[in-house]
Parts: structure tokens; sequence; C-alpha cells
């Protein structure tokens, strides 16, 4: 039984969400006392969020259900640096026009998730473009960079791995710590935020800004980090050979949304259904007490309860009737060719390549496979591959235990593994 007396960090716990508090008790206390404005912060280095970016979008719809103001914030400025946790190499820097038509996809998506508008408890869309476009070096420097010891930046993990493996960690990029730290005394000054959430990876970042908080301000902040999440065969979350899995339709159809969470491993299921379903904990833990072919029905449950929240009721139940007219009923099946290969292959990794070339026989030669991943022409699973060394694993097996490979519209090949 929880110890919190907050409702939110109730909720957060039980439904699996924290991995650490800075102070445990006194955000407790401040969260069970009235209204709390909190923020995760988003960088706008794509014209949508993947399934990666679900978890601390469902804190925020947490937070705001349990009676706390949340705020979104846009990394306008700070997607012009870039963020090197968890990075082996630095991004690829983006133009000023190709910033704000990423954040026109990416704010889209959180309307289905919060409710905007001006009460004390309406999310807030920030972008801290507003206040970081707008420093002046010197003063920066002068007022905030002198709180920063650079022998502490170098320990953190996010330095240290690109440091240890000798790859190139830009001036530009280790100046991203220092600005995400200032974002947090900047919404505490115009709203009273006084939570950072994010992944666990972000823990020094939002330490930083405690810190920042409490030496110009002398503010009481908090930081709540998540768990990184992966799946329970350790890949991560929301990218397989074929690519990112879009929360935006125009980038992911809802059919392929809801099979991407159809095909969820066993072992993740009640997990899932946890964080990403708004499902009664009662009715999880009926759920989870389905075993054999039955947990298969609970897939199907956190198949359209996922979906519903990204791309409403109707899409949902469609994709989930289209799924079962095209596998439970056998056509997909009945219509595709099919070639057996092993499970091992999947394993221990099969390339694109072999896969089209070799296994198929879509293509005559590896080349031949490469010029057509140039030209767009080759999918896994009615997504194009981008990448000529990408890797099928059993992540990309259907529920059905078959991977789909296209050649153009017309041709396909179902691989089954035995």
């Amino acid at each position: 039984m929880s110890t919190y007396k907050s409702e939110f960090l109730r909720v957060l716990e039980s439904r699996g969400f924290i991995h650490q508090i800075s102070e445990p008790e006194a955000l407790d206390q401040l969260a069970a006392s009235g209204p709390v404005t909190a923020y995760i912060g988003f960088d706008c280095t794509a014209s949508s969020l993947h399934v990666g970016s679900l978890l601390p979008i469902m804190m925020l719809y947490w937070l705001q259900q349990t009676g706390h103001r949340p705020i979104a914030l846009m990394g306008g400025g700070t997607t012009r640096v870039g963020d090197p946790s968890g990075k082996d190499e630095s991004r690829r820097l983006l133009t000023e026009a190709a910033i704000e038509d990423n954040l026109r996809g990416i704010r889209a998506i959180f309307t289905k998730f919060l409710t905007f508008g001006d009460g004390p408890k309406d999310a807030v869309m920030a972008n801290n473009a507003d206040w970081l476009n707008k420093l002046n070096y010197i003063d920066f420097l002068r007022d905030v960079g002198r709180h920063f010891s650079v022998n502490r930046m170098l320990a953190f993990d996010s330095v240290k791995l690109r440091l240890e493996r000798q790859h190139e960690l830009s001036f530009l990029e280790f100046n991203y710590m220092v600005l995400q730290a200032y974002d947090f005394v900047e919404l505490h000054k115009r709203y009273g935020c006084a939570l950072q959430m994010g992944g666990s990876d972000q823990w020094g970042n939002i330490v930083n800004g405690i810190d920042l908080g409490r030496r110009l301000m002398s503010a009481q902040l908090f930081a709540l980090t998540s768990p990184l999440l992966t799946t329970a065969s350790g890949a991560k979350m929301g990218k397989t050979a074929a690519g990112a899995f879009w929360l935006d339709a125009g980038l992911l159809s809802p059919y392929d949304y809801w099979q991407y969470w159809r095909n969820t491993e066993d072992g993740d299921v009640v997990r899932f259904l946890k964080l990403f379903t708004v499902l009664p904990l009662d009715e999880i833990e009926r759920l989870a007490l389905l075993k054999g072919g039955e947990i298969n029905d609970a897939k199907k449950v956190l198949a359209t309860e996922a979906t519903a929240l990204v791309h409403g009721r109707p899409a949902a139940e469609e994709a989930a009737d289209t799924a079962r007219k095209t596998f439970e009923e056998g056509t997909l099946a009945e219509s595709l060719p099919t070639v057996e290969i092993q499970r091992s292959d999947l394993d221990h990794g099969l390339g694109v390549l072999t896969a089209f070339a070799e296994k198929a026989g879509l293509v005559a030669s590896n080349g031949e496979a490469r010029r057509q991943i140039k030209a767009g022409g080759l999918r896994v699973n009615d997504r194009a591959v981008v990448d000529d060394k990408a890797m099928l694993t059993a992540g990309d097996l259907s529920a059905e235990g078959v991977i789909k490979l296209s050649l153009g519209k017309k041709k396909h090949v179902l691989l089954r593994a035995i």
C-alpha cells in the first residue's frame, strides 16, 4: 500500500511511473496541499512524437487528472542545440523553419491528452525559444554560467559516455544542460512551476535546474523521473527495423499503431496496460489473470485502449475490426505467399538485404535490394525500409508470427517463424 498522501504520487506509483524523486516527502506534502505546476520538455527534432514519448505524456495526463497543472514545454530553443543524453553522436542541426514546422505537428498531439485553457488547472504549452532566443551571451555567462561546475558536468553519464567512446561532444551540446536548467528557473518565474519530470537519463539535468533555482531565487524545486522503458526482451520502445512508430496518423495509420500494441510481448502486457492506458487498476488486474492463449485478449484490449487515446475510439475500434477480419479470418494468410524461416534467425537478427533477396526472393541480389531501399521500394510490415543495415528481429513479428515483406505495392511475401 502506498505511503503517499497525495493522489498524484499514489497514482504514479501504482501505475509504475516513478523511478526517483528528489525530496519525496516534501513533494508529497506540496501535492496534497493544493495544485502543483509541473513540466516536461520535448525537443522538436521531428514533425511528430513517437511511442517512446508516450510515457512522459501520460505523466502529464495523470498530473492534470489528479488536480494539478501541466506544462508541455516545446524546445524551440534547445532543439537548435541538441541534447547529448543517450546519444553517441551529435544531432543534425535543424533550421528555424524546420523546427517551427515540427512544433506545429507536435502541438496537435498534446491536445488529445491534455485540456488547455486559462484556468488554474488547465494545461499550458510553452516554448523555451521565447526566452532562450533573447538571452545576452555575456550576461548569461556572468549571471547563470558561473553557478555550473565543469568538473561536475563532465561526471554526468551523458557526457562520460561520449568521452569514453572518444566521440566528439561539441561545445554547443555541452551547453544544453545549462539551458535546460535555466528553463526550470524561467518556468518557475513565469508560472510558479515547482516540479520537472522526465526519464531517468534526465536526472542530472533536472537536478542542475533545482540547484540553479536555489542559487538564483532561493526556490524549492523538485525532480521526478520515470524508468527508462524497454520491452521484456530489452528492445527500445517505439522503434523496429522499419523505423519509429509515430503518434501522427499521417505518418503511421491507426491500424499499424493498433498492431504495434497488439504485438506486445507477453511479459509486458500488464505493465503497458498500466502505463499506456487509462483503464482502472482493478480491470487491469483482472486481465493480468489471463493465461496461455487468453493473454491475446488482454493484448487486444491494450491495443484498442492505447489507440483510442491517440487516434480516438472510432479509429481504434475500426483498427481492431480490420485486424480481426484480416488475421482471425485468415484473409492475409490465404492471399499472400509464405516462406518459413527459423526463429533463431530472428533471435540473432536477420539483415533486411538477406530477408528480401535470399529468404523471400523478392529481389535478385543484395545490390538490387540496396537500390530499391534508396528508391523507397521495400517495405517491412507496410512501412518503408530506410536503412540497408537494418535487422529484422522477433519484435517485427505480427501477433500471428509473420513478417510482411513488400516490393512496391503488388509483390508481397510473408516470413513465418517456426
